[in-house]
């Protein structure tokens, strides 16, 4: 049983009919749940990926009825909806071992026993209500259990640190002067140094070869907007890493000062968090991402250009997809035309694209290029926080 939750201190909490705890007794929850993952609390920590899985298969609700009357009539669909992890969770057995015995009476009882008494401490510990849904305290577990995962990884690949840049970019503070070349921002032209240079020159007329651009130190601050494809194809492993991969973002982002915003996309807009640099904002929202329908793209792109601030600073979009856009009545040139939106108001966009098919990358080539982003083509999912990171670091090349 976890820290500080007995039964003598569940007694004083204030719990709604729906099982939500209230004021400060949550918070209090909250910080006795962390000490317990932070200590490798063995059920802590196992409640806290169940949540977390369930969420990523996109229940709703704590329903161990039916997935054993699933694992029953036919193992295979089992499979599919819940997946290996949760079913080896709910069981405690493997998952071959489960297909192999279900057929067995014995082996039923046990494992339908297994799981009511699951639902029960559940229940007690208040991550569930009596509807079976999770609490806002088991979602705030979920989300602490994904993000203590995340860290462990990030130091296990060693990707752990800060990295510093001086090299030269769009942003930042204006250093020296150089000739005009193509694909220099209009912008950044020093429109004195370039008249001193045509007058000397015995010019009459301002000519292309006459101008000199600022080039500036490495960029300043940083906004980064995080776009994570939420339609049913991500459901399972692809959405838990893709979550991952986004709080391995925030946290290293916000450690350097640096803002991050989130929008998480299907059919619709399902959820968004401005630029901000408070970390908490952004692991709740991201761990409470579940898969739901189609994609669109141009959507996301336009929503996320009214998000970035009105300063001049780098700004910049990275989206996770696994599919073309399908929404609107031509999704690919409303994309486009979305994407050449985001360049005209300074927003770079970056894809990265989790097993596009042949259509997904020739439409992600084109928003890349038209951005002046970059383009990562993922067959391993596993590495995608270090992807999105290497993505981050770069702003400040």
């Amino acid at each position: 049983m976890k820290k500080g939750m007995t039964p003598e201190n569940r007694g004083k909490l204030n719990i709604s009919k729906e099982g939500e705890i209230r004021g400060g007794s949550e918070q209090k929850d909250r910080e006795e749940l962390m000490n317990s993952l932070m200590e490798d609390d063995k059920e802590t920590k196992q409640d806290g990926q169940l949540l977390q899985e369930m969420m990523d298969r996109g229940m709703q609700s704590f329903v161990p009825d039916k997935l054993f009357e699933h694992l029953v009539s036919s193992y295979q669909t089992a499979k599919n909806i819940y997946g290996e992890s949760l079913i080896r969770q709910l069981t405690g057995y493997d998952p071959n071992a489960v297909q192999k015995n279900i057929k067995i009476p014995e082996f039923q009882r046990e494992i339908k026993e297994k799981m009511k008494r699951s639902l029960q401490k559940l229940r007690r510990e208040n991550l569930i209500n009596n509807e079976n849904k999770m609490t806002n305290i088991g979602r705030w577990l979920a989300a602490a259990s994904l993000f203590k995962e995340e860290l462990e990884d990030m130091e296990a690949k060693g990707i752990i640190g800060e990295k510093f840049n001086q090299n030269i970019s769009h942003y930042g503070n204006r250093l020296d002067t150089k000739d005009y070349k193509k694909g220099d921002r209009y912008k950044d032209i020093a429109l004195k140094q370039s008249i001193k240079k045509s007058i000397r020159r015995g010019h009459m007329k301002l000519s292309k070869d006459d101008l000199k651009t600022f080039t500036r130190q490495a960029k300043g601050k940083i906004c980064i907007i995080y776009g994570i494809d939420a339609s049913g194809s991500m459901k399972g492993d692809k959405l838990t890493m893709c979550k991952k991969a986004g709080l391995a973002l925030a946290y290293t982002a916000i450690k350097a000062k640096d803002e991050v915003g989130m929008i998480v996309f299907g059919k619709e807009i399902q959820n968004k968090v401005n630029p901000t640099t408070n970390f908490h904002a952004l692991l709740e929202r991201i761990s409470d991402i579940k898969a739901a329908d189609e994609t669109n793209l141009s959507l996301t792109i336009k929503t996320s250009i009214s998000m970035f601030p009105k300063e001049e600073m780098t700004k910049h979009l990275i989206l996770l997809t696994d599919a073309m856009p399908t929404v609107g009545e031509d999704p690919v040139k409303e994309t486009l035309e979305a994407a050449r939106s985001a360049y005209l108001n300074d927003i770079t966009i970056s894809l990265v694209g989790v097993q596009l098919d042949k259509n997904g990358k020739e439409l992600a080539e084109k928003i890349t290029k038209t951005t002046n982003g970059k383009l990562y083509l993922v067959k391993n999912i596993k590495e995608l926080d270090r992807i999105v990171l290497s993505d981050y670091y770069s702003q400040n090349c």
